[in-house]
């Protein structure tokens, strides 16, 4: 399921307008040497130096070598409702039960 997009309730332009004051320098934190090797370096648009670390992983978790497939599956209505009943994480539970019955252990 996705969510949808919510429109920026943010004034951008007055955002990119706005010009900042020297009394605005002091309140903001020097970087330090450990950002500054990560950060991406650009001028005029053009990226001089790509960021490094962090700032560069994929974000979300790693992808699994057998990753889950999506079937279609008809159940008993009372099968359905007992699983469904055992709170979210009732389709990883169906799994595991089949696991189990068919003998092939538990999913590395």
């Amino acid at each position: 399921m996705t969510a949808k997009k919510r429109k920026s309730r943010t004034d951008w332009a007055k955002v990119d307008a706005h010009v900042v004051k020297a009394e605005e320098y002091a309140e903001m934190p020097e970087w330090t040497e450990k950002q500054l090797n990560r950060a991406e370096f650009a001028i005029g648009g053009k990226v001089i130096r790509p960021a490094k670390g962090t700032l560069t992983r994929p974000p979300g978790r790693p992808k699994s070598d057998a990753p889950k497939r999506s079937v279609h599956l008809r159940l008993s209505p009372d099968v359905l409702d007992h699983f469904r009943a055992t709170s979210p994480g009732w389709q990883t539970r169906i799994d595991e039960a089949l696991r189990k019955i068919t003998k092939l252990g538990a999913r590395k």
